[in-house]
């Protein structure tokens, strides 16, 4: 169970590391290949600065989950890593609200399946 849980951990950090990419740095190619629909194409540029703050706030996640990883204390490490997996859920049920439905599939749902490893330890 615990080296699932680690890899599913894994999984949800390196997806945020994506994101914080995308919306970061390629919000006007990639962006727009995966906001196809949700977004008009004109709406990207005007918003680049607002994804690249949100690109900031998936790199946060991100850094908290890998954080999660390296500590060596166990009960510690599920704490941190319970509470970034949560953060990462609610942003994905927002999203998903807000947004389009597809980011609770793609954003929530990984981020639930760790978090049932990591209570199931």
């Amino acid at each position: 169970m615990e080296i699932i849980s680690k890899i599913l951990i894994a999984l949800v950090a390196f997806e945020h590391l994506y994101i914080l990419y995308m919306e970061m740095f390629a919000w006007e190619t990639l962006g727009k290949k995966t906001f196809r629909g949700a977004l008009k194409d004109e709406l990207f540029t005007p918003t680049k600065k607002l994804a690249a703050n949100q690109g900031l706030y998936n790199g946060f996640l991100s850094a908290g989950l890998i954080w999660s990883l390296m500590i060596s204390d166990e009960m510690w490490s599920n704490y941190v890593a319970i509470f970034f997996l949560g953060c990462v859920i609610v942003a994905g049920i927002y999203g998903a609200f807000t947004a389009t439905k597809k980011i609770f599939f793609v954003q929530a749902m990984p981020a639930i399946l760790a978090l049932i490893f990591v209570l199931a330890k």
